[in-house]
C-alpha cells in the first residue's frame, strides 16, 4: 500500500505535527492532492507546504461550510486538529469544546458515509489513558483501562474524539484508527503560534520548545514539581512515520502507541537542554500545579512493533539537537509569532529588543 496517487486531507495541516506530516508525504511520496483544513487558532500558514498538488483552507470543520466543502472522494484523512493543551483548555473550557470535541464529531458524522476513504487517523492523546502517579510508573498498554476522573478538558475532549470514531467505525464500517501521542517535540512548532487564547500558554507551549526558548536566552528553566514528572517525549519525524504506518497498515477500530518506549524526566530534560546550549543558570524549581496530577508516564510500544511495524528511530539528544538547531535558525520568525501577543502577555516583550 502506498499514499502515491492519493487524494488526502488533512485536518489541523498548518499546526506542528499536521505540516510535518505534509511535507514529509510531499517529499516521500507522490500525491494526487492535500486537502489541508485549518483554522489557525494555534498555527500559522507559513507551515503550509507550497504546490500544484496542495489546496488550503482556512476555517474549522465545527463550521458548516467548511465541513459540506470536504470532497466525498478522499481516501485518507488525518484528523490532527485540537484546541491545544491541558491550560488552555481549563481556561476556556467551551473553547475546548468547540475546537476538540465538535469538531471531532462533526468530520466523522461527515465523512462517515464516504465509499472512496481506505483510512481515518485521528491523533489520540496517551494522556488521557495513563496511569495518573507519582510513583514508578508501567509503560501504558493500549488496552489500558480509562478513569472518569481527568485533569483538564483537553485530556476529556481526545477521549470523546476516540468515542466518537469508535461509533461510526460500529455503525458506518469508518476505518477509524487511533495513533495515540506521546509527548511529541521537533521542527515547526512555533511559540506564540495562532491566536490568542487567554492564558499564557497560548506562547509558551509544550515544555521543550519552552525549555530550549529559553535556554537559548540564557534564562532559568522552569520545573514544575522540581522536575520530578517523567514523559515519553517522541520527535516529530517518527510520529509522522508512524501516522503513515496507522494509515497503510493499521487495523481498523485499533488503538496504537506512537511512542518511544522510553521515561525522561523533566529535571534530566532540562540538564540535557541546557547543556547543549550552554546554558548555565540554575534550574527554576517549581511547585506543582494545583490541577495536575499526572506526575510519571511513558507507553508502551509493544503493540505497534508487531502490528504496524513502527519503533521510533530518534534518540532524545540527537532530536534535541535538531530542534535545537532549527529554533536557532527561526528565532525570528518565533520572536514575530510571540510580538502578536504582547499586548496581552508582557512577559513576551522582553523578548522582542533585537
Amino acid at each position: 500500500m502506498t499514499l502515491n496517487e492519493k487524494k488526502i486531507l488533512i485536518v489541523g495541516g498548518a499546526g506542528f505535527v499536521g505540516s510535518n506530516l505534509a511535507h514529509y508525504i510531499i517529499e516521500n511520496y507522490n500525491p494526487q492532492k492535500i486537502y489541508i483544513i485549518d483554522n489557525l487558532l494555534s498555527s500559522e500558514k507559513i507551515n503550509i507546504p507550497m504546490g500544484n498538488n496542495v489546496e488550503f483552507l482556512e476555517g474549522s470543520v465545527s463550521d458548516d461550510d467548511i465541513i459540506k466543502s470536504i470532497r466525498e472522494d478522499i481516501e485518507y484523512v488525518f484528523h490532527l486538529s485540537c484546541y491545544h493543551g491541558n491550560q488552555s483548555s481549563i481556561a476556556n473550557i467551551f473553547d475546548d469544546h468547540q475546537n476538540n470535541t465538535l469538531t471531532s464529531l462533526k468530520l466523522f458524522n461527515r465523512i462517515s458515509d464516504f465509499k472512496s476513504i481506505e483510512k481515518v487517523v485521528y491523533s489520540a492523546a496517551g494522556c488521557a489513558v495513563a496511569e495518573k502517579t507519582f510513583d514508578s510508573a508501567n509503560a501504558t498498554d493500549e488496552d489500558a483501562s480509562v478513569s472518569l476522573f481527568h485533569d483538564s478538558p483537553y485530556s476529556i475532549s481526545k477521549l470523546i474524539g476516540e468515542m466518537y470514531g469508535n461509533y461510526f467505525f460500529q455503525k458506518n464500517d469508518m476505518p477509524f484508527v487511533k495513533a495515540r501521542f506521546q509527548n511529541v517535540y521537533g521542527p515547526r512548532e512555533i511559540l506564540g503560534a495562532g491566536k490568542w487564547r487567554g492564558t499564557q500558554h497560548t506562547v509558551w507551549r509544550n515544555v521543550i520548545p519552552t525549555f530550549i526558548f529559553k535556554s537559548l536566552n540564557n534564562e532559568a528553566l522552569p520545573l514544575d514539581n522540581g522536575g520530578k514528572g517523567t514523559r515519553d517525549f517522541i520527535f516529530v519525524d517518527d510520529v509522522v512515520k508512524g501516522l503513515i504506518q496507522c494509515a497503510l497498515i493499521g487495523n481498523p477500530g485499533e488503538a496504537y502507541n506512537l511512542a518511544s518506549g522510553k521515561e525522561t524526566s523533566v529535571f534530566e530534560l532540562a540538564k540535557l537542554i541546557n547543556s547543549i546550549t550552554g546554558n548555565t543558570t540554575p534550574l527554576d524549581l517549581k511547585k506543582a500545579r494545583d490541577w495536575d496530577r499526572s506526575g510519571k508516564r511513558f507507553g508502551s510500544t509493544r503493540k505497534s512493533k508487531e502490528f504496524i511495524n513502527f519503533e521510533a528511530e530518534v534518540e532524545i539528544d540527537e532530536g534535541l539537537n535538531k530542534t535545537i538547531e532549527w529554533t536557532k535558525n527561526n528565532l525570528d520568525l518565533i520572536k514575530k509569532t510571540m510580538a502578536k501577543h504582547q499586548n496581552n502577555l508582557k512577559e513576551v516583550t522582553q523578548y522582542l529588543k533585537n
